[in-house]
């Protein structure tokens, strides 16, 4: 095989990991995925090709705070997150509540804003409580 081919291969395994999750995945995550379509890819092809679609405009970074990075597709409308904070999961929540310029301070403006909900997700809140949320003897 080619190395262009390799390439190609895993660029369009790492594109159908992200397209698939439909949420913001981190490094890790996007690896175990992408294996399934390009069995062998590694830890650092991910990294090199997430670097390459965000200098391209692809895939874009969602930073949130006390957290690793995690990357989604671009072009998705304006939209926040949910943290899940028994299984570190994030998902996209849509829509915005907008209108948080009356938030500042008198006399700044606002340029931009992120938002960031936290708690258990419907897996999370619906596992059984044998798996650890039972208080201990």
């Amino acid at each position: 095989m080619l190395p262009n081919e390799r390439s190609t291969r895993q660029r369009h395994a790492i594109l159908a990991a992200l397209r698939a999750a439909q949420r913001p995945l981190l490094p890790t995550e996007i690896l175990e995925l992408a294996q399934h379509d390009a069995p062998g890819i590694g830890i650092a092809t991910i990294y090199r090709n997430l670097k390459t679609f965000m200098e391209e405009g692809a895939v874009q970074l969602v930073q949130l705070p006390g957290e690793n990075a995690r990357y989604e597709l671009c072009g998705k409308p304006h939209h926040h997150h949910f943290l899940c904070r028994a299984c570190t999961r994030v998902f996209d929540v849509a829509g915005c509540p907008g209108a948080l310029e009356g938030l500042a301070p008198n006399g700044f403006a606002v340029d931009g804003h992120e938002l960031t909900l936290y708690g258990q997700c419907a897996d999370c809140r619906s596992a059984p409580e044998a798996a650890g949320n039972t208080p201990s003897s």
